[in-house]
């Protein structure tokens, strides 16, 4: 598999094929990198909508904790079609998630270089 492929790949189905490829992919550094990106960055997306889905059925304010779990994943389908598209036009080149780049990235550098 190519780098563009494994790089696409990473972010195809968030975090789930994020996981797949960090072992899948793990001969290609750049390959590990987005898919421990794209863990980190969906996982987190997702355990956040979780929390707030549970804190909203706790607290009964599921209208307000509704519209920011809505606007979290509007964010979030807007940053799966950047990452598709950056990771597919750029070829597969590593890249930072914009607005929250420098959040993720270093973990995702931890990540991609602890697995072997």
């Amino acid at each position: 598999m190519d780098k563009r492929t494994g790089a696409f790949l990473s972010y195809l189905l968030g975090w789930i094929t994020g996981l797949i490829m960090l072992f899948v992919g793990k001969n290609d550094p750049d390959v590990k990198y987005h898919a421990a990106q794209s863990l980190v960055f969906f996982g987190s997306l997702t355990v956040l909508n979780f929390v707030l889905g549970i804190l909203g059925s706790l607290t009964h304010t599921l209208f307000f904790i509704g519209w920011i779990t809505n606007l979290i994943g509007l964010f979030g389908f807007i940053m799966w079609i950047i990452c598709l598209y950056r990771a597919w036009s750029g070829g597969g080149a590593r890249f930072q998630i914009p607005l929250v780049g420098g959040l993720v990235s270093p973990y995702a550098e931890q990540i991609a270089n602890s697995v072997t």
